[in-house]
């Protein structure tokens, strides 16, 4: 047996077709920000290394569909392409900010522009907030996500 040295989900998988998102409605004005944007690094730094990863806004491709309050970016969203014309989205949003509806917010834009670019928006989630989210949002749960990430076979097991 090879080693396990770390294991990522379960996950669930949602998706969400061309006419199928619910926008979010509000009277927030989200923005777009370029990955890099001080605003976004400060976000990410407040949200903590483990959340940060979890929400993988680092490494969107898209640009960054972002909520203020003040100066401070409280909420972002985007997607980073996949083959086969997938767009993984990634929201984030500060300790302080949730609960307020924030997340549909930005998700809803960075949505709405891959499916503008013809991309088929894919969702990832493992906490019950995000997959509500998400639900709200029109997306449809269609398949699970585990992650497995094993070691070498030790030297002196036969190689």
């Amino acid at each position: 047996m090879l080693p396990v040295l770390d294991v990522l989900g379960p996950a669930s998988l949602f998706y969400l077709g061309r006419d199928g998102l619910l926008p979010a409605h509000g009277g927030t004005e989200v923005e777009q920000l370029p990955i890099g944007d001080r605003g976004l690094a400060a976000l990410l730094a407040l949200a903590g290394e483990e959340e940060a990863g979890e929400s993988g806004l680092e490494d969107v491709s898209s640009p960054a569909f972002c909520l203020r309050r003040g100066d401070e970016v409280v909420a972002a969203a985007g997607y980073r392409s996949w083959p086969q014309s997938v767009a993984h989205l990634s929201v984030l949003v500060s300790p302080h900010g949730r609960g307020r509806r924030l997340a549909r917010a930005v998700a809803s834009a960075a949505v709405a522009h891959a499916l503008g670019a013809g991309l088929l928006p894919q969702w990832r989630a493992r906490p019950g907030p995000s997959q509500r989210v998400a639900v709200a949002l029109g997306f449809h749960e269609l398949g699970a996500q585990l992650s497995v990430r094993l070691g070498d076979v030790p030297l002196d097991q036969g190689r």
